[in-house]
């Protein structure tokens, strides 16, 4: 056929029969009203529609088939892939063979449950032989891999705490591993909760050194020593440690912060560990992450400012609803200062002509020439700052700077409600301060760091402060207490951190006392050694724990 040559009509009804066989039926449905358009005319439009309507009755029910065979299929692939879904049956057995394999030397569960493969976190088995952990335990997971490249065999999940024969998965019921799980997961009763301060037995690690419970030293991961000496200080919270050594008080938390402080809090006091330290990374990794990156580890930082923000995060992440506001962390350590506050009008003029809207009462004093403003506020309080005399500028006739001392209850007098302290921010003012309600826990840290535009001083001034019976009501005016209440106001020490070196560098420790034998430690990191009272106050305090006389 020439290329100018049409196709005949035959060639056309060729095709359109292929069309209809193929199944297109819109192309077959055109064809006859091209080529005959005088059919057209005679068409009934009624009949078109009783055949779109049939023909739509018929792609319905074929839809309806399709739908069903699907539903078939879908309940054939269930019922197909239902013994996958159906929980394993897992063979108990008491008699392995394996579980001489077991080195408790090499099990450290303080870091991260992650597993050393994946890096994933979900379903992580940890090797009871090597102290790796690994993801899963089927046929194709890391820890299965593991058991035969290793010949490990023994696995516990960190999680349910229970132990697996890998490769042949069945599960270890047997009681000579109970120590381990003690170990991953320390638990306390109630009653040994209240009995810890009596307990005055030492306990043994594996490799044979002896430590106290509560009296543990905590791993410098890199510059951490700020949050070690805080943890430490904390511990000896009776209330508050007392608070986290029972999962059951704070399971309605989400926070991971909690549940790390908690944890750390049981490990540091169990009396069953395989070793006599503690490593504070996964608590380390929750600060990171719930600070934002402001307390890192390797960067160093202030235990003021780690205190401050740890009692404030942990008190978010720990008050009900019920209690209006409360928790644990306000019943200890929580308080109320007076503030009188006193600004010159020229201040307050100028804040008024900023835009500040002043209150009515402060306004309303605002009169003569030379008047000054007064307002007072009820403000709580979890720490007091103490102000430092500043040191001497000139040397001594021996060329040596003598080193200051000023009694604390000179620098508590900021706090009796007369002593004025100049403040310049947010603007200039005479402020006041008095303690209306002290608190069981009083927290005081001594301002020995200043800065300026260049460099951060600190000073060396040491404070003379009694380490028993400490009485506030003869330097401080306190209110009345209640009519059945007594006025508690005597305070012993309980913990004091102490800075060595330069302002920027340098590190910390931590002196703490025992409650069970009223004796004295000195906690450096992994050093934990027996000291005297009397060393504790010859030592360049920096912030201190008191607790209250009951």
């Amino acid at each position: 056929m020439g290329a100018d040559e049409e196709p005949s009509p035959t060639r056309k009804r060729d095709r359109g029969e292929e069309e209809e066989e193929r199944g297109d039926e819109g192309a077959a449905e055109k064809r006859p009203r091209a080529e005959g358009a005088s059919l057209l005319g005679l068409a009934s439009y009624e009949d078109d529609d009783e055949e779109e309507a049939a023909r739509g009755h018929a792609n319905g029910r074929r839809a309806e088939e399709e739908e069903e065979d699907e539903d078939d299929d879908d309940e054939e692939d269930e019922l197909r892939r239902a013994p996958e879904r159906r929980p394993r049956q897992v063979e108990l057995r008491r008699d392995c063979p394996y579980l001489d394999t077991v080195n408790r030397q090499v099990l450290d569960f303080d870091f991260e449950k992650f597993c050393s493969i994946s890096l994933s976190n979900l379903n992580v088995y940890a090797c009871l032989v090597c102290g790796k952990y690994f993801q899963g335990r089927g046929l194709k997971s890391h820890a299965y891999t593991h058991s035969l490249e290793a010949g490990h065999h023994v696995f516990i999940n960190l999680q349910t705490e229970k132990a697996y024969c890998l490769p042949d998965g069945y599960e270890i019921n047997d009681p000579s591993l109970e120590d381990i799980r003690h170990v991953l997961n320390p638990r306390f009763t109630k009653e040994q909760v209240l009995n810890l301060d009596k307990n005055k037995q030492w306990s043994r690690a594996l490799d044979g050194s002896n430590y106290l419970p509560g009296m543990v030293g905590l791993n410098n991961i890199k510059e951490t020593d700020f949050v070690n000496v805080t943890i430490q200080s904390l511990m000896r919270v009776t209330p508050l440690r007392n608070f986290f050594l029972i999962p059951e008080n704070y399971q309605h938390s989400k926070s991971p912060l909690v549940h790390r402080f908690g944890e750390l809090t049981r490990k540091i006091w169990h009396a069953r560990n395989f070793k006599g330290q503690v490593s504070p990374h996964e608590f380390l990794q929750a600060v990171m992450k719930a600070s934002n990156k402001r307390f890192q580890i390797g960067v160093q930082s202030d235990p003021v400012e780690f205190m401050s923000w740890l009692l404030n995060t942990l008190h978010a992440k720990l008050k009900s609803s019920k209690k209006k506001n409360r928790s644990i962390i306000h019943d200890c350590f929580q308080g109320e200062l007076e503030v009188v506050k006193e600004v010159h009008r020229k201040h307050v003029m100028e804040k008024r002509e900023d835009g500040d809207e002043l209150n009515g009462e402060a306004g309303s004093m605002v009169g003569t020439a030379d008047s000054t403003v007064t307002e007072t506020s009820k403000v709580p309080f979890l720490m007091l700052g103490l102000d430092l005399p500043p040191p001497p500028l000139f040397k001594d006739a021996m060329e040596k700077n003598i080193i200051p001392q000023v009694p604390l209850f000179n620098i508590l007098k900021k706090f009796d409600g007369e002593t004025v302290t100049e403040v310049v921010r947010p603007s200039i003012a005479r402020m006041r301060y008095r303690v209306t309600r002290l608190p069981k826990y009083l927290i005081l840290h001594m301002r020995r760091f200043t800065k300026n535009n260049f460099f951060v001083e600190k000073n060396p001034t040491l404070v003379n402060f009694p380490v028993k019976n400490l009485e506030l009501k003869d330097y401080i005016p306190l209110s009345k207490p209640k009519e059945n209440d007594k006025l508690r106001s005597k305070y012993d020490l309980i913990a004091n951190i102490v800075h060595d070196g330069k302002p920027g560098e340098g590190c910390y420790r931590v002196f703490v006392q025992r409650k069970s034998e009223e004796a004295w430690y000195e906690m450096q990191d992994l050093h934990v050694t027996e000291t005297l009272p009397q060393m504790v106050a010859l030592s360049e305090a920096y912030m201190q724990i008191y607790e209250q006389h009951e």
